[in-house]
């Protein structure tokens, strides 16, 4: 586990902390443009501004206590009127498999029940036991699979769809060293 992980509003001065997390070919579908040169990485920031203002997405740099960008955290596809939102992440390779993205997939899903006023968060993966262990350790109960929902290089992939709601017991904290309490 990482020490004084918190979560805190992108900067413009993340920059270079986003660019050398998209370098890594895990994240090559993580947006929606290559982000490969750093006007790719201010843009990418620069579109995270802009759906936080327009109330649409709200994303997060998942932060160590030396302010190290570790990964992100969001709540996108953001319905006032249901109050549901839909949770993404994603960590740099050296935060993989040690809580980062659960611990911030809890303090984020925290954020939108109280801050945000939602209800319901939704959080899908395609079907792979650490994605499943990330969002059950966040508190994410499992709702089911949707059949060939994402579509990547020519082929289909499952997709096993979590939900969390806001009067849901808060799921305790992980332990060091693990990705998931069970």
């Amino acid at each position: 586990m990482f020490p004084g992980l918190r979560l805190r509003r992108w900067a413009p001065a993340d920059a270079g902390a986003v660019l050398a997390a998209f370098a890594d070919p895990v994240m090559v579908r993580q947006a929606g443009e290559p982000v490969v040169t750093l006007p790719a990485a201010r843009r990418w920031l620069a579109d995270r501004a802009r759906q936080w203002k327009a109330g649409s997405a709200f994303a997060f740099a998942v932060v160590d206590g030396a302010d190290a960008v570790l990964g992100n955290v969001a709540v996108g596809a953001v319905d006032l009127r249901h109050r549901t939102g839909w949770v993404s992440y994603w960590t740099v390779a050296a935060a993989r498999g040690r809580g980062v993205a659960s611990a911030g997939c809890r303090a984020v899903a925290s954020w939108a029940f109280e801050d945000a006023g939602l209800f319901r968060l939704e959080l899908g993966h395609r079907v792979n036991p650490a994605s499943c262990r990330v969002a059950r350790a966040a508190g994410f109960a499992i709702e089911g699979i949707q059949r060939r929902k994402l579509e990547y290089d020519g082929v289909r992939h499952d997709v096993e769809l979590h939900a969390r709601l806001a009067t849901d017991a808060v799921p305790p904290p992980v332990r060091p060293g693990r990705t998931s309490a069970g």
